[in-house]
């Protein structure tokens, strides 16, 4: 059997009271999109920090490429080829859209982040910038202030900036959050011709994205998975369906 990419075991994670992930088991293939979708307050982006290792789980393994990686720092993480994106945008505004890219790529190549004024002007920089760009449709908004992007440029740079990093893995935290009709549908394409050069665990809630692009869905309750399949296995389970999309089992 094939090793996954990526693979939670027993994952558990309290706040107090609140069991933000209770015993969850989850596994991402090689080039497999493996996408997790649930409610609101399930657990979903505690899920993708204890993953990404901005969160450290309370008990369970966490491991990545073959390697046991629980016990490392996000930075370490992302080193060995995990990328993620947030819900909520980290971009540097006042930089221009390349510089956002060049920076990634100067920060994987293990540059001082002093040299911020001159990522810009490095040929090499730009040259591999330049390529997460295009990879993502920005290749002609490289000029400009990232601040002025439309959202959904800004959600498409944020994913430029995670391929800049050279991942294995892309954990992505709602893409299309935010994002009008067009923009959802450019960040789709985007996603589709990307799935199967990377392994990819995409949380989101815009249901007609998942159901277009999944291999396999996660649904995720009160921080258990509760079901686990192909699209249309998941849409057709009875407990899916009462928990959360909303009709009568």
């Amino acid at each position: 059997m094939v090793e996954p990419m990526l693979r939670l075991e027993g994952l558990t994670k309290s706040f107090g009271a609140l069991r933000v992930s209770d015993d969850v088991t989850l596994d991402v293939r090689a080039g497999e999109l493996h996408a997790l979708i649930g409610p609101n307050g399930a657990g979903k982006t505690s899920l993708i920090h204890q993953a990404s290792g901005s969160l450290a789980p309370d008990w369970g393994r966490i491991v990545f490429a073959g390697e046991d990686v629980t016990a490392l720092p996000m930075y370490a993480r992302a080193g060995r080829g995990l990328a993620r994106t947030f819900q909520i945008t980290t971009l540097l505004g006042r930089f221009s859209v390349l510089e956002n890219a060049a920076l990634a790529v100067q920060s994987r190549s293990g540059s001082s982040f002093s040299l911020f004024g001159r990522a810009a002007r490095e040929e090499t920089l730009n040259r591999e910038a330049m390529q997460s760009l295009a990879d993502v449709g920005l290749t002609e908004r490289g000029g400009i202030e990232a601040g002025a992007l439309s959202h959904g440029e800004k959600r498409g740079l944020e994913l430029a900036i995670a391929l800049a990093l050279k991942p294995k893995m892309l954990l992505l935290d709602e893409p299309m959050a935010g994002a009008g009709i067009q923009e959802s549908a450019v960040l789709v394409e985007t996603l589709r011709r990307l799935k199967g050069q990377y392994a990819i665990l995409l949380v989101e809630h815009d249901m007609q994205a998942v159901f277009a692009l999944a291999d396999r869905v996660s649904v995720m309750v009160n921080g258990r998975i509760i079901a686990t399949g192909d699209p249309a296995t998941v849409r057709a389970d009875a407990r899916v369906r009462e928990a959360y999309l909303g009709e009568a089992a």
